[in-house]
């Protein structure tokens, strides 16, 4: 009975008035018109937050907002200075907003009305117990990505601590400096994760995208991780492979690169069509034209019994297989394949599994005469 009376109760009442004036049902009404709400939110009443989730919760879904009920908790959290709604204290959400934070929350929620996702919404999100920065169109970092960051800790974790078995002898690999080479490195997610759990690491990180090689400079610099990383503008398929070694081969590689294949881009969401990076998505009609350049490019970069750990569509790791076999000269293999939290094949660790000496130019030109898709 309480919300028969509540200021809530109220607003969504101006709204139903308004879309019934105009002879349309609510949803249709406030999808044409948005804007329509800037004029109808009685900004004096006195509202609690948790009031005003309950209300955009329902002009999100009214409008076919995705996670209308976690993009309103996020948006009225951020405006009170938490992280998450269930963060704020019991005696908070009693207390009526001001004029001023109903404001920007309705300012914010108006853009998620757009489809913007919450995380360009906020300008900020977390990764890995970091928060960092985000701003379109640099490609916002996924939940699933967090392992792919602890399988390359639990790699260089065993190899710091634990001796490994090399035909038939016992032969110590510890890392006490890893440089770990990112390719794709958006926000800089993965890069400054691994920098922060791996104090004594080093990493390079590269992008195509300007944009996104600024965030990750940016994010590295808040984070007071600048002096162990280096970020470079560069295209695997045009940039020179000796700018990935400021000092010398790398432990591991670690890439989320474009995997999606180029078929199934149409079918992203909206969120993601209209506001992220699609060469961040798109990874050619088998989504695996970054995927074979980056394998092309490690066995030039990589030390002996060096990694490389991708994330990969759920289809790709048997591709992945039966294309390292037909290219056996890079001297790669599958290592490991492991699922996600949701059971698909997800993440690829390959490894460089043959001594020798590094290759030079020369010979990376050869490979790329034997590889003409992936010529360098």
């Amino acid at each position: 009975m309480r919300l028969l009376t509540s200021p809530l109760r109220r607003m969504l009442l101006g709204l139903q008035n308004l879309c019934e004036g105009k002879g349309r049902s609510p949803p249709k009404c406030c999808v044409l018109n948005p804007h329509c709400l800037l004029q109808r939110q009685n900004f004096s009443a006195k509202v609690t937050a948790a009031e005003l989730v309950s209300y955009w919760r329902g002009v999100f879904e009214a409008n076919g907002i995705p996670e209308a009920q976690e993009s309103s908790e996020y948006i009225v959290s951020y405006i009170l200075g938490a992280k998450t709604f269930h963060s704020l204290c019991a005696g908070s959400l009693s207390i009526p907003l001001t004029l001023e934070q109903q404001q920007q929350i309705q300012q914010l929620s108006m853009k998620r009305l757009q489809r913007m996702p919450v995380q360009y919404i906020l300008g900020e999100w977390d990764f890995q117990e970091l928060t960092l920065k985000m701003r379109p169109p640099v490609f916002i970092p996924r939940p699933e990505t967090e392992d792919l960051v602890s399988l390359v800790l639990e790699e260089e974790l065993q190899r710091s601590g634990s001796p490994a078995v090399i035909a038939g002898h016992q032969c110590p690999t510890v890392v006490p400096h890893p440089v770990i080479l990112e390719i794709g490195c958006g926000s800089g997610a993965i890069a400054l994760s691994l920098l922060s759990k791996l104090p004594k690491s080093r990493v390079i990180a590269v992008d195509k995208e300007e944009a996104a090689v600024n965030l990750t400079r940016e994010n590295a610099q808040r984070l007071q991780l600048q002096d162990r990383i280096r970020i470079l503008h560069y295209n695997v398929f045009s940039g020179s492979w000796e700018q990935l070694l400021p000092w010398g081969p790398v432990d591991t590689i670690v890439s989320n690169p474009p995997y999606v294949f180029h078929g199934d881009m149409s079918h992203l969401a909206e969120e993601i069509l209209s506001y992220e990076d699609l060469g961040a998505l798109d990874g050619g009609n088998d989504g695996m034209r970054v995927i074979k350049k980056i394998l092309a490019l490690a066995p030039c970069i990589l030390k002996n019994h060096g990694s490389v750990f991708l994330e990969v569509d759920p289809r790709h790791p048997k591709m992945v297989e039966n294309w390292l076999q037909n290219h056996p000269d890079l001297f790669l293999s599958v290592s490991a394949t492991h699922k996600d939290f949701f059971g698909k094949p997800r993440f690829l660790h390959i490894q460089k599994h043959k001594a020798g000496d590094s290759i030079d130019k020369n010979s990376f030109a050869c490979l790329s005469v034997r590889h003409p898709g992936v010529s360098c």
